[in-house]
């Protein structure tokens, strides 16, 4: 995987239907969220940290270890590398948790294993399911420009569980200590901004309806895409040109080839009209392939156009906020 790569889980298999828990089953599950500072107000805020390969990282403690995440909206579930499980002594689910030993990610067997503390600055989440996955790939295109390696993913599962909102442009993470509780995010003002629903599936995959060249579409929420990213046999069905470019894709148990780009006249996510005209064309056929929605899904929403339109991802209300004029 070379730089421009965009790690991530995909949609998850049929085995993993009794993981892919609600936010309050997760946090009932978990033991609940544990609030260590009072003082604080409502919502945790976690600085996030943007690599040249465009993912956000935040810094977590995982069993009392230091550790890295990569912020990806578009992982179902958090995981841990396969060669950082033993340094942070993740262990297999008690038979009590009726939790799969395994699941299936993009078409391999991963284990599924227990974080039994997940530290995010205040939050302290306490067993914590987790993916031990192969992220040797992801961790070498880090070493090639030199960014720091992540030991995992934070998922949307921790996501949804928190109500966290994601701001994009500002590169924070807002964690809600008090799920249960109704509560506005302090000192957020939408004027300026236009509101899109976001649907999540029963896989936890979270997306937005789009329209592309005037067809009705949808795409996935990705943080963890470099870019934005459109299915390479829907862009043969619209008859768009591409042309090829230096850059290789992979994800995790996935390796999805050489990345081509198109030129489109037209994009908008909900009523929003973005101002981009050239997206990423890769093969998403494992990465999609048991998402059929209506209108059907045929990309990914990657972080340069949540970036540039100022995204703010509210898992809380599942909504997604963009400016309606980028960079204002």
């Amino acid at each position: 995987m070379t730089r421009g790569s965009a790690p991530r889980l995909g949609t998850f298999s049929v085995l993993l239907a009794s993981l892919l828990i609600s936010a309050a089953e997760f946090a009932s599950a978990s033991g609940q969220t544990r609030d260590k500072a009072q003082s604080f107000s409502q919502f945790e805020a976690l600085p996030l940290t943007r690599s040249q390969q465009n993912h956000l990282l935040v810094r977590a403690l995982i069993n009392g270890k230091p550790a890295l995440l990569i912020v990806d909206t578009g992982s179902p579930g958090t995981v841990i590398a396969s060669n950082r499980s033993e340094y942070f002594g993740v262990s297999g689910a008690p038979a009590a948790m009726n939790w799969p030993a395994q699941v299936t990610v993009n078409g391999a067997l991963n284990k599924v294993a227990i974080a039994r503390h997940i530290q995010l600055e205040a939050l302290d989440l306490v067993d914590v399911p987790v993916i031990v996955a192969d992220m040797s790939g992801v961790r070498r295109a880090a070493r090639t420009v030199h960014d720091p390696e992540a030991d995992g993913i934070l998922g949307i599962d921790v996501l949804l569980a928190t109500k966290a909102v994601l701001d994009c442009q500002e590169q924070v993470l807002f964690l809600n200590k008090t799920p249960d509780r109704p509560g506005r995010l302090p000192g957020f003002n939408a004027r300026g901004f236009s509101r899109v629903r976001i649907h999540v599936s029963e896989g936890l995959n979270s997306y937005v309806d789009s329209s592309i060249n005037g067809v009705r579409t949808q795409l996935m929420i990705d943080t963890g895409a470099f870019a934005t990213v459109l299915h390479r046999s829907f862009v043969n069905q619209m008859k768009i040109p591409v042309h090829g470019t230096r850059y290789q894709s992979s994800a995790i148990n996935f390796s999805g080839g050489r990345v081509y780009v198109a030129r489109i006249r037209k994009l908008s996510i909900g009523l929003v009209k973005i101002d981009c005209n050239e997206v990423g064309v890769m093969n998403l056929e494992n990465v999609l392939s048991d998402e059929q929605g209506s209108p059907p899904v045929v990309g990914l929403l990657g972080a340069e156009i949540l970036r540039s339109h100022h995204g703010i991802v509210d898992f809380g209300t599942r909504t997604l906020y963009l400016k309606r004029q980028p960079g204002r």
